[in-house]
């Protein structure tokens, strides 16, 4: 343990991790889960699968290996972090602690039961009162003393009172003002939601989580207020993952300014988003070229940040125009990332991941053909939605308005560029025609096989979210010098 009079600093290693191969083994953990900080699930792995994953993993503390309840297969979850760890005789799995292989022996041993650190008896003291006596008159001074104090008292109390009931609405506004200036972040309570989008009154989107409300928060600002519609898990649970969204910050990531938890009335407050969806904009006909690229451009950065670069593994497993918003200067900002977190939590059997989510038209074929799910999920809807940004065709029906098949806009673009003339001759006929002719075939041309390379039926030969970045920043570099 950190710390042994508080359980809340968790525990640290008393060695160091090695990434070299062979020198680490695992020690088993009967009967104990840490909750959260998964590298990821995977389902339906083998002991040893799970033993290699993690060995592969420089970060990887141990895993837990469990059985899905009423299901005969296990699954597995590699640890970055060990926190919120319990035991209980009714978990359905053990937890497999990565140590080194000369520590084995030390662990093998029986070890301390760690306690918290309390004072183990009462101790009384001693405390011998002497009465004195005291003069009638000083005790008649004392008495005035203290009538006259409490009266000034009193006195003090009701012209504060009086002030504050004048300043109260204030002090309030500078009170939340500087708790979001120290914090970022702020608890509101469902009555002050409620009034804020006056009853829940303008409806602004709605999806699979939750429906969206325009509201006004008391310091004026505007925001856009989800109600969550399936949070069901426990009040702990869900502040954890909320505060873990509300930490996560980048310039293509919409902001989470706070949230609601009140009995079953779970809410997310963000930012307000003038220019809505990129959604709305496609179909309005409204973007033209240069805002389409620099669209997948910083869509590419916010979903790189998510997979690679912020403290958690956060997949989007939704990424379509609808979650796409666009600021003031059409600057896009992923939103809805981390909802896997915060909807059905509540058991193994229910968790998020494991089974299909997303919207159809831009799901990736792991979660058709029940396969691990990794960011490359992600990967494979951003490039539907690229295709869709290029052609300005809606995957969710068949090129020229027809409904179709899901991948139906794949085929129609791959057989268009698959003849001799290559990509660059055939942009004419894929390109949205509402951008017209005047547009960067090269930068048209180089978007188009990012998103083919993104929508591969096998999710090895998918780049990463980084790469796509790199690429696309890389044409974008050229083309301005």
């Amino acid at each position: 343990m950190k710390n042994h009079t508080d359980w809340y600093y968790g525990c640290e290693p008393q060695f160091n991790y090695t990434c070299n191969k062979g020198e680490s083994t695992f020690f088993k953990l009967s009967k104990l889960e840490f909750f959260g900080y998964d590298y990821g699930y995977f389902e339906n792995y083998t002991y040893t699968d799970c033993e290699n994953l993690c060995l592969k993993l420089c970060n990887c503390k141990g895993f837990q290996y469990s059985r899905i309840p009423d299901r005969p297969i296990f699954s597995c979850y590699p640890k970055t972090v060990l926190l919120n760890g319990y035991r209980s005789p009714s978990f359905f799995g053990d937890l497999y602690l990565r140590v080194p292989k000369t520590h084995v022996s030390y662990y093998q041993k029986p070890q301390e039961e760690y306690r918290l650190s309390c004072l183990s008896r009462i101790v009384g003291l001693n405390r011998n009162c002497v009465k004195s006596t005291v003069a009638s008159s000083v005790k008649f001074l004392l008495w005035f003393a203290i009538g006259v104090g409490g009266f000034e008292i009193i006195c003090i109390l009701l012209v504060w009172g009086l002030l504050s009931n004048t300043t109260r609405r204030n002090s309030n506004e500078d009170m939340q003002g500087y708790v979001l200036a120290g914090t970022g972040f702020k608890r509101f309570s469902y009555a002050e939601l409620k009034k804020a989008t006056r009853g829940f009154s303008e409806e602004i989107g709605r999806g699979a989580g939750g429906i969206v409300y325009k509201g006004v928060l008391a310091d004026q600002r505007v925001a856009a207020i989800k109600l969550l519609s399936e949070a069901d898990q426990g009040e702990a649970e869900f502040l954890g993952e909320a505060n873990t969204i509300g930490r996560l910050n980048h310039m293509h990531l919409i902001d989470m300014w706070g949230y609601c938890s009140e009995k079953k009335h779970k809410l997310l407050v963000y930012e307000y988003m003038e220019h809505g969806s990129l959604a709305d904009k496609l179909s309005s006909n409204f973007l033209d070229w240069e805002k389409r690229f620099e669209i997948a451009v910083g869509t590419a950065k916010g979903l790189a940040y998510l997979h690679e670069e912020c403290l958690e593994w956060v997949l989007h497993c939704d990424v379509k125009p609808q979650n796409i918003l666009l600021d003031s200067d059409y600057q896009p900002k992923v939103a809805d990332f981390g909802l896997s977190k915060l909807i059905n939590r509540g058991g193994l059997e229910n968790s998020s991941i494991s089974r299909i989510r997303g919207t159809r038209g831009y799901i990736a074929p792991e979660w058709v053909y029940n396969q691990p799910i990794t960011s490359k999920v992600d990967v494979y809807s951003y490039g539907i939605v690229v295709l869709e940004m290029v052609t300005g065709e809606n995957p969710t029906i068949g090129v020229g308005g027809v409904k179709g098949e899901q991948r139906g806009l794949i085929n129609w673009v791959r057989e268009k560029v698959d003849g001799s003339g290559g990509i660059g001759s055939r942009m004419g006929e894929i390109m949205d025609r509402s951008v017209g002719e005047n547009y960067d075939v090269r930068k048209m041309e180089i978007l188009l096989e990012v998103a083919l390379r993104c929508v591969e039926e096998d999710k090895n030969a998918r780049p990463t979210m980084t790469q796509v970045v790199e690429k696309l920043l890389r044409i974008h570099k050229d083309r301005d010098h």
